[in-house]
């Protein structure tokens, strides 16, 4: 029987591993539409950034630490993705090499704070598990763990996806830019008329 250590990470891992989690989802391809695999340290620090944020507000929420309106976060969370898919595609006129689309200026510093955004998103999820008055440490680190773990393998995939469409099959990168950030602003889109207006 597995632990409850184990338990917590697979739920961890498949929460952010699945449909269901489409937002979080979106956020990593908004977050890593413009980089190639080339850029992987780029893309390291930018999701180290995003991590650093999330994993503060998750122990914060679950541990009963921080109160905010969990209607509030679910609408903010889209709109971080929007924001994200903007910029890239304002960037989009240029050829991205050394410079991020993403608030040129401080795209870790984004990150971060997006991060908290959807921290607080996650601990949504862990708090209706654990129950409202549980504020256990080990199942939130194991939960920690397998979103990240879940979140490494989801930019491996994108990063490698478009690997292959940019290097196999000559996909310009300004289109693959044009279309995974359409894509995600238009998912956003609808992510957020769906919390305005349930």
């Amino acid at each position: 029987m597995a632990s409850v250590f184990q338990t917590y990470l697979q739920l961890g891992f498949l929460h952010i591993c699945t449909p269901r989690a489409a937002d979080h989802l979106t956020f990593l391809l908004a977050l890593c539409a413009p980089y190639v695999l080339n850029d992987w340290r780029r893309v390291l620090a930018l999701v180290t950034s995003f991590t650093v944020g999330h994993s503060l507000t998750l122990a914060l929420a679950t541990l009963g630490l921080v109160a905010f309106r969990p209607a509030l976060i679910e609408a903010l969370i889209p709109i971080t993705i929007m924001v994200t898919a903007l910029w890239n595609l304002r960037g989009a006129g240029r050829l991205i090499t050394r410079r991020a689309p993403m608030l040129a200026a401080a795209p870790n510093a984004l990150a971060l704070g997006f991060g908290l955004i959807h921290g607080l998103g996650f601990s949504n999820y862990l708090r209706a598990l654990l129950g409202p008055n549980s504020r256990p440490l080990a199942e939130l680190l194991a939960f920690n763990i397998g979103v990240e773990l879940g979140q490494i393998l989801i930019v491996a995939a994108i990063l490698l996806a478009g690997a292959v469409l940019l290097g196999s099959l000559r996909v310009a990168r300004r289109d693959w830019l044009l279309t995974t950030s359409g894509a995600a602003l238009g998912i956003a889109t609808v992510l957020l008329a769906q919390q305005l207006w349930p």
